[in-house]
């Protein structure tokens, strides 16, 4: 019989809704039953596309004897990280003090009240290599809770006092030093080159990327680099460096196993130094931070090579990550069923995954199916893509690989068009019959699970590349070998940002409350949204607005900024919590002091603030009554309360430094009057995303609603309109507009600095 799992939305407790564990779902209820049977609580952490989760869940959750042991001594919980990722870096933050390491699935045992005492990651079910395994570990936690329950709570309790002086000062105030304060300029200049120095140190030259294996695609790394040639300028030695350890970086990302070249989009991380063998599950987070990445290196270099893999991006999601509705779906997962499994086991219901599952079985070939599927071309190929008899997986410590290959090209398509005696067009066309011959096979496979739940944080995200894919791109493929041959582009990158942004204010907003909720499956989730949720849609709308003057998505972002610093906002020392107060199995408000796979809230908070700031200028009062704090004011203070964060280790905060490039700039703004639908507008709009600059805000005067909106926030835009007929352009800086210009030269010459 199922557990209670059975009515959650989440596929990850779904999942386990089979399991003998009788789980229960993460909550108040679960914490009563705790404290009235007087037993610890088991909490398991994970998300449904985690590998080793599943691993786990086979050895462990599905076992009769460990479910016993859960079941008696423990009241089990399940917690889903996506729905909940706020309890997840409580827990995670405790498990990396104590433990040195964190992931998932994680596993934490806390008393009835949720104050952990033991913790860990994954554990085998039986006792390796002198290491007690799970069973051991369940048995000896019982005894301990029975005769030291005491002394358990008593420790529990300190934790949680730790937990919350890290709360301040981990996350919090800057140590004062004697005498007057370091300025904001004095300090931002030195974490800004302390930075860049730890990335210039870091950078693997010959494979890109920071460091050795694990390599995992940080954006907010590239981020700053392209943030710090915009700053230094893009020709200065600074900014050819920056420039060029991001671009190498993206470019031996596209070229190895991490990038799907079948069928799009990018894998979660990769296991060597070389990009080659990855962990294969796909993260919609990660296709959006890397489709923007991608977009800037476009715009950096000139080079159509990362136009291409963003559009790669947006046609992966287009086609497989989008809900009928318009919202994106989660991710997908790294295991699934070898052919021949399946074919030998119709039977695919499991309350995880089958055991048979395998990770990469969607993804990765063999020479001879290869060769069976492109006959003749396939020598072509298999030398362009490194394809070996044997397998080219140099490193499988779980002989996974055997005999198999991941796709990764190994050197341009010219040089093997050369080596096969072919012109680079002719080549460029076989390479791409070739690629979806290889797409249409693999379709045939049985697929990776799709998690797809929609959270509102990951489609603010999506939302923010798609508009700057519109700005950048606009909406034709480019032909290429990344452009996938037959599939055709994206219809139209603004269109599905508009639908997820629509699906978002329709399903997962309540305009009675004005609040945001975090998920959606088969209907909205009661998970009230956190602060990455709000400041992830608030940057989308931002970009949705610049991308196609819709006024409607500024004006919902001025108000879900005010909603996110009502519920939120530390009143004490600054910034963003990342959970509510009212939610009283929170043991302690954390603040994300970390641009990890996703960045941290405030990160992106500060840089909204001071983008509305520009936009709208000390306006915040008129969706705000009685804030007190200008949008400007308040982005200082979120600056300032992860200042001992920046200061000292500025290579965990990247994405913050952007930000406080922008808080030591004056405002620059270019204001268009005109039709935004015209060409002529679209032609003046273009020149403003033609290559890596300064950040400006852009608004448009439409002369009606819009620009009436805009005047009651920035009085002087009442006066500026459409001179002698055309779409005209005011560039706007150190607090001064120049001359208005009505066509792209004399706009391009406008925006030169000087």
């Amino acid at each position: 019989m199922p557990n209670l799992l059975a009515a959650e939305k989440s596929p990850y407790l779904r999942q386990h809704a089979d399991n003998p564990v009788d789980w229960r779902p993460w909550g108040e209820a679960a914490l009563a039953q705790a404290r009235n049977e007087g037993k610890p609580v088991f909490l398991s952490i994970g998300y449904s596309t985690c590998h080793w989760c599943h691993v786990m869940a086979h050895e462990s959750f599905e076992d009769p004897a460990v479910a016993a042991v859960l079941n008696r001594d423990f009241v089990p919980v399940k917690l889903d990280r996506e729905e909940r990722p706020d309890l997840d870096r409580v827990y995670m933050t405790y498990v990396q003090q104590t433990t040195g390491s964190g992931g998932w699935p994680m596993s934490v045992w806390l008393t009835p009240e949720g104050k952990p005492f033991f913790g860990g990651t994954y554990f085998p079910k039986e006792d390796r290599h002198g290491r007690p395994g799970f069973l051991t570990l369940l048995t000896t936690i019982a005894v301990h809770w029975g005769t030291s329950r005491e002394k358990i709570e008593t420790g529990a309790e300190e934790v949680v006092q730790a937990l919350r002086r890290y709360a301040v000062d981990g996350a919090g105030r800057e140590e004062k030093p004697a005498g007057e304060p370091v300025p904001l300029h004095e300090a931002a200049g030195e974490a800004f080159e302390k930075c860049f120095q730890y990335f210039y140190e870091a950078h693997d030259a010959r494979w890109g990327g920071f460091g050795g294996a694990p390599k995992f695609p940080r954006a907010s790394i590239l981020d700053f680099l392209f943030r710090s040639a915009a700053l230094q300028g893009a020709a200065t030695d600074l900014g050819q460096t920056a420039i060029g350890m991001a671009a190498t970086t993206l470019q031996r990302m596209i070229e190895g196993g991490l990038h799907d070249h079948l069928g799009g989009g990018f894998h979660r991380y990769s296991v060597d130094a070389e990009w080659h063998v990855p962990h294969f599950e796909k993260m919609l987070y990660d296709q959006a931070l890397i489709a923007l990445n991608c977009l800037e290196a476009q715009q950096a270099t000139g080079l159509p090579v990362f136009g291409w893999a963003a559009r790669d991006i947006f046609d992966y999601v287009a086609r497989d990550l989008t809900s009928p509705q318009g919202g994106f779906y989660s991710a997908e997962d790294a295991d699934s069923a070898p052919l021949e499994t399946a074919r030998s086991d119709k039977d695919q219901g499991s309350s995880d995954k089958k055991a048979a599952h395998a990770e990469g079985a969607f993804y990765v070939w063999t020479k001879a199916e290869i060769e069976t599927v492109l006959g003749t071309d396939a020598e072509f190929f298999c030398g362009h893509y490194d394809v070996k008899p044997d397998g080219n997986v140099a490193s499988d410590p779980h002989g996974e690989f055997g005999g198999k290959n991941v796709l990764r090209q190994l050197r341009p398509l010219a040089r093997t068009a050369e080596l096969f005696k072919l012109p680079v067009a002719a080549a460029e066309e076989k390479l791409l019959g070739c690629l979806e011959k290889l797409r249409l096979e693999r379709a045939k496979r049985p697929r990776p699970h799709r998690d797809d739940k929609i959270l509102t944080a990951w489609n603010g995200l999506m939302i923010s590349a798609l508009a700057r894919g519109q700005q950048i791109l606009g909406g034709a493929p480019a032909p290429g070998p990344e452009s996938r041959g037959g599939v055709a582009a994206a219809p139209g990158y603004l269109g599905a940002a508009t639908r997820a942004a629509e699906f978002i204010a329709r399903e997962l907003y309540d305009p009675a409350t004005g609040l945001l909720y975090r998920s959606w499956r088969e209907g909205r989730s009661d998970i009230p949204g956190f602060a990455e949720d709000y400041a992830y849609l608030i940057q989308g709308l931002l970009d949705l607005y610049e991308a196609g003057f819709q006024i409607r998505w500024l004006q919902w972002a001025e108000v879900l900024q005010a909603k996110m610093n009502e519920h939120f906002w530390d009143d004490a020392r600054g910034g963003y919590f990342n959970s509510r107060a009212d939610d009283p199995t929170v043991i302690v408000r954390l603040k994300e002091d970390y641009d990890g796979a996703e960045p941290a809230p405030n990160s992106v908070a500060a840089m909204n603030l001071l983008r509305l700031d520009w936009m709208l200028g000390e306006a915040a009062g008129v969706a705000d009554p009685g804030a007190g704090d200008s949008y400007r004011d308040r982005a200082l203070k979120a600056i300032g309360a992860l200042r001992s964060q920046w200061s000292r280790l500025p290579q965990a905060l990247p994405q913050m430094l952007g930000a406080i490039e922008l808080a030591l700039a004056d405002p620059r703004t270019v204001v268009l009057a005109g039709d935004p639908h015209s060409p002529e507008f679209q032609a003046m709009t273009a020149v403003l995303h033609e290559a890596l600059g300064p950040r400006r805000a852009i608004l448009a005067l439409d002369g009606a609603a819009g620009q009436a909106w805009l005047a009651a926030r920035r009085p002087y835009l009442a006066g500026m309109n459409r001179q002698a007929g055309r779409v005209t352009a005011y560039v706007c800086e150190r607090f001064a507009c120049q001359a208005p210009v009505g066509d792209p030269v004399a706009l391009r010459a406008a925006l030169l600095p000087g």
